[in-house]
């Protein structure tokens, strides 16, 4: 029988909720770790607990403010020096995945310098789970586990009973996302198409495609300040849907997203706890991530593959 060596889940301060739920699906303790702070703010992440020679999972997603990715990496660095064997980092929300590219001129490329950082604290794969830009993947040299979300959602979508349904795409970029989706239901996609003036801020929409008398759901990867959303619901209410709902991974909700939803004319807007929710909203529903961590966790440790996690009827999806 093959042996492996121990291994160690351990939280950073802002993904505890989370990590709490994972080692518990996992059926193991949360490592103790202790975050010292100086009196000007400065902090020092240190573990309570030897991890020498074992497989070390470090989760904490990497939302504002900052201080949550810089805590990672302090842990990462923390975990190599103590020698542990294997160090992953388990990152629900990678943060700055919208900086993917040069869009315009003289800016920086976030996403590939926080892979870049990641790597050199001394991290030996990634674990995240629905990256804004999937090609994101590329800008590391070691393993990435890039998790699909649909798995929670696909059968929530499917406990609904909707009928005549239909899959829109907030924008032209989320169109592979939205076909993805459309390709578990047999249902046809419509495409909002924005115009933006600036980040966050939308000058004009157009519905591509026919959604009389359908029941949509909106599909995206984040949620920020649910501008996009929120129009792209009331448009398509106007072109004769029946309902609109969204499912969208990471709650950011930003600025005045959480008003947006409220007053918006969305169903339902069901999300995963990548983030944790600053307030609650009858029109939000959360969906845990947990057991799925744990089982990629788990399958990763054992060195199995990680893709029979990814059928749907495979994966429970409780509330949060």
């Amino acid at each position: 029988m093959q042996q492996y060596r121990n291994i160690k889940l351990f939280s950073g301060t802002s993904s505890r909720y989370l990590a709490e739920k994972i080692a518990e699906s996992y059926g193991i303790s949360l490592g103790e770790v202790t975050l010292a702070r100086f009196s000007d703010g400065e902090f020092q992440p240190s573990f309570d607990e030897t991890v020498r020679g074992c497989d070390v999972f470090i989760i904490q997603s990497t939302f504002s403010p900052t201080d949550n990715l810089f805590e990672l990496l302090m842990m990462i660095d923390a975990a190599k020096r103590a020698s542990a064997h294997y160090i992953t980092a388990v990152i629900p929300y990678f943060g700055y995945a919208r900086q993917d590219r040069k869009d315009k001129p003289r800016v920086a490329i976030g996403a590939k310098l926080v892979a870049n950082l990641l790597t050199a604290a001394g991290a030996t794969r990634i674990m995240t789970m629905d990256l804004h830009a999937p090609q994101i993947q590329g800008f590391f040299d070691i393993p990435v586990d890039h998790l699909d979300a649909t798995t929670m959602f696909v059968p929530y979508i499917e406990s609904l009973n909707l009928t005549d349904l239909v899959i829109a795409a907030p924008d032209t970029g989320s169109a592979h996302r939205a076909r993805v989706f459309a390709k578990f239901f047999n249902a046809e996609i419509v495409i909002c198409d924005k115009h933006r003036k600036r980040a966050n801020e939308i000058e004009s929409m157009t519905v591509i495609g026919d959604v009389e008398g359908k029941n949509v759901i909106i599909t995206d990867d984040i949620v920020d300040t649910a501008g996009t959303m929120t129009k792209a619901a009331s448009l398509l209410r106007e072109k004769g849907a029946l309902s609109v709902r969204a499912v969208c991974t990471h709650p950011i909700f930003s600025g005045n997203a959480y008003e947006r939803i409220d007053k918006s004319s969305l169903e339902e807007v069901v999300v995963c706890d990548t983030i944790p929710l600053k307030k609650k909203s009858n029109k939000i529903k959360v969906l845990s991530t947990a057991e799925f961590f744990a089982g990629v966790i788990r399958n990763v440790y054992t060195y199995e593959s990680i893709s029979p996690l990814f059928a749907k009827e495979n994966v429970n999806a409780p509330s949060a």
